[in-house]
């Protein structure tokens, strides 16, 4: 079988819900031409990912511009279901494609880095909830739970997400693995080299696809008042959005030069070739030295 990606690189309008989501259905347009399987958008797109700013934090003291800046960025993220999954769901059902896309996702008074995963008819299928938040982005972002590590099974393959560092978290990527991830999509924000290596790493550990796609970023993305003082045209993220086999090899990208939309044709089938010498979960595990226990409850604060 074989499935054709696509990997969106680009920027949303920050801080703007309603213009980022046109911007979704023109990219998801452009994406989607001559057909794919499956198109992938990245790490808190929509609406942004808020690069640069502190929001007032120091130890001890917050300021209310911070807390000004933090209450924008709630109201330009989005409800799980809502309208603006609505919106998303019928972009993917207008391109009769897979639809994966980091939003950022309010849940009460708390955000959360969420990745989405819609059916080519538009139906929702599912939401992964960032586990860990990495630095500074636990200052505006909560933690997922073990509830929302799912791999979905669809007529293209086994899909499921992983979010930029978290890609760093072996025990999770053995989860992913343990479900049979043969769609490994890994949105990011990291645009360096370090994080291309570490995809093509992911690749051939678990033997599957590795979808990456970041934002191409400049000053000017973001509001005129944003308090980042560099130039509107200076490039805060170079992207190096990538597309892997499962040995390894790069098969698109890693791009660094604006945006664009990557694309390759996957052979799903070159999955069981790569297993034929490296299962990390079948074959080549030691379970009878190493276990893993992965606790999938939802852990509500007030039951």
């Amino acid at each position: 079988m074989v499935v054709r990606v696509a990997v969106v690189q680009a920027a949303p309008v920050a801080f703007d819900l309603a213009a980022t989501l046109d911007k979704v259905e023109a990219l998801a347009a452009r994406a989607a031409e001559g057909g794919v399987d499956l198109v992938l958008f990245p790490e808190a797109f929509v609406s942004c990912y808020p690069r640069g700013i502190a929001f007032g934090a120091v130890v001890g003291g917050r300021t209310p511009e911070g807390r000004a800046w933090y209450r924008r960025y709630w109201e330009s993220s989005v409800d799980v279901p809502g309208p603006a999954t609505d919106r998303l769901g019928a972009i993917a059902r207008k391109h009769g494609t897979h639809l994966v896309i980091g939003v950022i996702e309010r849940g009460l008074g708390t955000l959360y880095c969420t990745a989405l995963t819609f059916s080519p008819g538009g139906e929702l299928l599912g939401k992964h909830r960032k586990l860990m938040p990495t630095a500074a982005e636990r200052l505006v972002w909560g933690f997922g739970d073990g509830s929302t590590m799912p791999v979905f099974e669809t007529p293209i393959g086994r899909l499921g997400t992983v979010i930029c560092w978290e890609n760093y978290m072996p025990l999770m990527r053995m989860h992913m693995y343990a479900q049979g991830v043969q769609l490994y999509c890994a949105p990011t924000a990291d645009p360096r080299d370090t994080w291309v290596a570490s995809m093509r790493h992911v690749a051939a550990e678990g033997r599957c696809f590795v979808l990456s796609a970041n934002q191409f970023a400049r000053r000017g993305d973001y509001p005129a008042d944003y308090p980042l003082d560099v130039p509107a045209d200076e490039v805060l993220s170079i992207g190096n959005s990538v597309i892997v086999s499962p040995l390894g090899e790069v098969l698109a990208g890693p791009a660094t030069d604006g945006e664009t939309v990557l694309r390759a044709d996957l052979d799903l089938g070159a999955i069981t070739e790569g297993k034929y010498d490296f299962d990390v979960v079948g074959h080549y595990a030691r379970p009878d030295v190493f276990h893993l226990s992965v606790d999938t409850t939802p852990r509500p604060p007030v039951s």
